[in-house]
């Protein structure tokens, strides 16, 4: 009989019972990649189709209509926005609106997270400042930039004007994220200090990354929007809400089209940036992470030295 532990037994090939029942089938430690690229060309093929379908919806309607100026052929489009994208005006004008963009996006960011994390860490301050950011979220577009147009000059409005209407929006995901963090893992970070800006920066906003990421989409996605539509109601020169307008002027309906088109390869292009700025951060060194309290010693034996 045996009496060898079973950690101790091995077969022929030099494994153990233990390491046997715990290793991984031949020819699985490539699945989870695998799974990987599959769902990343699904999420691809259905991206495609999706602009298939907007294609097919446009050619729908314009048959529904009879009416080819309104909605004109596919290919139209496409000469059009391929036209586009030949010229320098173009590319100044997506610089312009590009500008605009970022430029509220980074101003409604920074009061947002800050006026979020005021608002979930002080139940005072939330419940303060809780009319305001229904007054901003409530009120129509329209008279917002009406009323930044008479406060400043015509070049600030598509800047000032979108701001404030994303700032209640990446307000209120900072704060939800800020209320969502368990606090079991915050209390492990009371026991050696309070609420500092290293503690925030550490700790709190790497827990509401998710809630900040998805502000980010929903802010770039909005902020275009309003940047161009300000820029139609201003005329901003130089602008792809100048040249929407201009186009709608003459009946050139496929510009439009194309300008849209554009529009929607900036979404894409600018609400990627947090991906490939977490990417370009994971190649580098990890950081030393915020120091968790010191743990006491548990008392045991103490050890002594035996005789040789």
């Amino acid at each position: 009989m045996n009496h060898l532990p079973e950690q101790g037994r091995a077969d022929a090939a030099g494994f153990s019972p233990r390491e046997r029942r715990t290793a991984k089938p031949e020819g699985t430690e490539s699945l989870p990649a695998f799974r990987s690229a599959e769902k990343k060309g699904g999420g691809t093929l259905a991206f495609c189709l999706g602009i298939l379908l907007i294609a097919a919806l446009i050619q729908a309607a314009g048959a529904l209509k009879g009416d080819g100026l309104v909605f004109p052929p596919v290919g139209e489009i496409l000469r059009a926005f391929v036209r586009l994208l030949g010229t320098a005006q173009t590319w100044r004008m997506i610089g312009t609106t590009l500008r605009h963009l970022l430029l509220s996006v980074a101003v409604s960011a920074a009061l947002g997270t800050a006026l979020g994390v005021l608002e979930g860490w002080s139940p005072f301050f939330r419940a303060m400042l809780r009319p305001l950011m229904i007054f901003l979220r409530s009120i129509p577009m329209l008279v917002l930039v009406i009323i930044v147009m008479v406060l400043t000059p015509y070049r600030r409005v598509p800047v000032l004007a979108s701001s404030l209407i994303l700032t209640p929006m990446i307000a209120e995901a900072t704060c939800e994220g800020f209320l969502r963090i368990e606090p079991e893992l915050l209390d492990v970070y009371r026991l050696n200090s309070g609420f500092t800006p290293q503690v925030l920066l550490r700790v709190h906003l790497p827990l509401m990354a998710g809630y900040l990421k998805q502000a980010w989409i929903n802010a770039v996605g909005m902020g275009l929007k309003l940047a161009v539509s300000t820029e139609y109601l201003v005329q901003t020169r130089d602008s792809l809400g100048k040249a929407i307008y201009s186009s709608g002027y003459f009946n050139e309906y496929q510009d439009i089209y194309a300008y849209a088109l554009i529009m929607i390869l900036m979404v894409l292009l600018v609400s990627g940036l947090p991906a490939v700025l977490s990417r370009l951060a994971a190649r580098r060194p990890a950081a030393r992470p915020y120091p968790l309290p010191p743990r006491d010693a548990e008392p045991g034996p103490a050890k002594t030295d035996l005789p040789a």
